[in-house]
């Protein structure tokens, strides 16, 4: 099975919205997640990944980079073992594949989604409204939550979340799909306020690259982040 490069980003990073008033450890460190995300502008990170497939195990393994930056933007780069890249814009979205010498162009509103890997990766889903919160028991001085989301998707019916409780930033996401299919995701270097070029959330085709235009379609033909 081929896993198309681009969909976790699930969950994490970038809480927009004010939180309700917090009544236990779960609800205090989503209180103290949206604060931060709240007050901060962008952020930059690299990232590792590892997709694994429920009904063989098998593993891959990805690394790249991230930038993101509100209202929501996104750049997303896959490096290795193969690269992609996905940018995000108020206008549309564009899931750039080398390999296929392929560029898919989709709708804004394929991002929009509360319950989207995308959403929970950039921290837009309101954690306090969008998921059933419960905490698990620190893991290498990380809090932990797990989310369970209101309206569950085919991309994701379970996350998990590894949070620094003293910043409230999140350090790692991992997501589960409706077949099983695990995406585990852990931020390096990751810097809130970045710089964030407007140029960063454009892309223009390369020459002799197919444009496959979906905007039209009310999902996207292939799962982003994944």
């Amino acid at each position: 099975m081929r896993f198309s490069p681009l969909v976790l980003c699930a969950a994490a990073l970038l809480l927009l919205a004010p939180a309700a008033p917090a009544a236990g450890p779960a609800d205090a460190l989503a209180t103290t997640m949206q604060k931060r995300y709240e007050a901060m502008r962008s952020f930059s990170a690299a990232f590792t990944q590892v997709l694994t497939h429920a009904e063989s195990g098998a593993e891959e393994r990805r690394t790249g980079t991230i930038l993101f930056a509100k209202p929501f933007r996104l750049r997303w780069e896959t490096a290795a073992p193969s690269p992609e890249v996905l940018v995000i814009n108020e206008k549309e979205v564009w899931d750039y594949v080398p390999d296929e010498a392929t560029a898919y162009r989709y709708a804004p509103e394929v991002a929009a989604d509360s319950a989207s890997v995308v959403q929970v990766v950039t921290g837009q889903s309101r954690l306090d409204k969008d998921f059933s919160v419960e905490s698990l028991p620190d893991e290498n001085g990380l809090a932990v939550l797990r989310l369970y989301p209101r309206e569950p998707s085919a991309q994701m019916v379970e996350a998990t979340l590894w949070a620094d409780k003293a910043s409230g930033l999140i350090r790692r996401v991992r997501v589960l799909d409706f077949y099983g299919n695990a995406n585990d995701m852990t931020f390096t270097r990751l810097t809130p306020d970045a710089p964030a070029p407007e140029s960063a959330f454009r892309f223009t085709p390369p020459r002799g690259v197919t444009v496959e235009d979906l905007q039209d379609q009310s999902a996207p033909e292939r799962p982003l982040l994944r």
